[in-house]
């Protein structure tokens, strides 16, 4: 029989329009079940190619493998990115993908956040999440809406850039020479200085990235190739250290206990990249253009850069000149 009732009272279809078109499906009434098993049957005469989807019940678990496997392989980050939305899979009892409640998530944020996770950390693995299903419907694997398409992210409170004055540069400077073991930790801060390039740029610049008196990082951040120019004086220097040191090692550790023996004081996290902060902040002190600062740190978006601005020159005594106070005698 096409639709026969089940001990439970719900009608199971099992209807067989032509050979080899067999359909199976449960309903709670009759009347759902004759509609379906009618809809079968014109569907298959209209359409011999034509067969209802059954339910997607993969796991987001699934759909993450599924991503990484088709996607999430290629990028720099993928295995930090896979590790990450792994964990948070399980965190949310790894549901069906379809049924990704976005209160449940937004319930566990919550207490991540309480645990003293940082909005931009979480905002960022809201992205990764949204861009699991965004990259698996684009790839037809998947054929329904993205579930946290509408979550918002988190509000980030922007931080004040922390950078050092030029006497704070003489202290640490020194201190590195004073009292580090690793050889490698003066002249990675250097170049961070005179460059504005990340620790870990500076860290894994070969021989081939120096070339008259040019430094050209690769495998940035962001993917993208960028040379800033240096002074001979320094070049000379860094020929000199890989001849006598070879090449750096992880030295951050290090940099960080020098740090720690100065009387500077960072805000947490800010370590490192003070020193990438240090040399955007003279920069634009020093009358240098906001356009070609942001292709010195290559930021891919004018924003990040725009951080900057307010500690030029002239942006400065432009709040002494139209201020409310220039025109109202006082």
């Amino acid at each position: 029989m096409a639709i026969d009732q089940l001990p439970d009272g719900r009608w199971k279809v099992d209807v067989e329009p032509i050979k080899g078109k067999r359909f199976r499906k449960t309903f709670k009434t009759k009347g759902e079940a004759q509609r379906f098993e009618a809809s079968c049957r014109a569907k298959v005469v209209e359409n011999p190619d034509w067969s209802p989807r059954p339910k997607d019940r993969r796991t987001l678990a699934e759909l993450v493998g599924l991503w990484f496997d088709l996607h999430g392989h290629s990028l720099r980050d993928g295995e930090r990115r896979r590790s990450k939305l792994d964990a948070l899979a399980k965190r949310l009892r790894n549901p069906q993908g379809a049924k990704l409640d976005p209160q449940t998530y937004a319930q566990d944020r919550r207490i991540r956040l309480g645990e003293g996770a940082s909005p931009k950390t979480l905002n960022n693995e809201l992205g990764y999440l949204r861009a699991v299903y965004n990259e698996l419907r684009g790839l037809g694997v998947i054929d329904y809406a993205n579930p946290l398409a509408l979550v918002k992210p988190l509000k980030v409170q922007e931080r004040e850039l922390s950078w050092l004055t030029t006497e704070q540069i003489t202290e640490l400077l020194e201190e590195i020479r004073r009292g580090c073991a690793n050889p490698h930790v003066e002249i990675i801060a250097l170049i961070c200085l005179a460059t504005g390039a990340r620790w870990s740029e500076a860290e894994k610049l070969k021989p081939t990235g120096l070339r008259n008196g040019v430094i050209t990082f690769s495998g940035t951040k962001n993917g993208k190739v960028r040379s800033v120019p240096i002074t001979a004086e320094l070049e000379a220097k860094i020929v000199r250290h890989w001849k006598q040191h070879g090449q750096p090692n992880s030295a951050i550790t290090s940099f960080r206990r020098a740090l720690a023996r100065t009387t500077i004081r960072l805000p947490k996290g800010q370590a490192a990249h003070a020193l990438r902060h240090t040399f955007a902040s003279h920069f634009i002190q020093n009358g240098g253009n906001i356009l070609t600062l942001q292709k010195i740190l290559g930021h891919s978006s004018l924003t990040m850069t725009m951080r900057y601005a307010h500690l030029a020159p002239d942006h400065l005594q432009d709040a002494v000149r139209f201020g409310p106070l220039a025109t109202a005698g006082h």
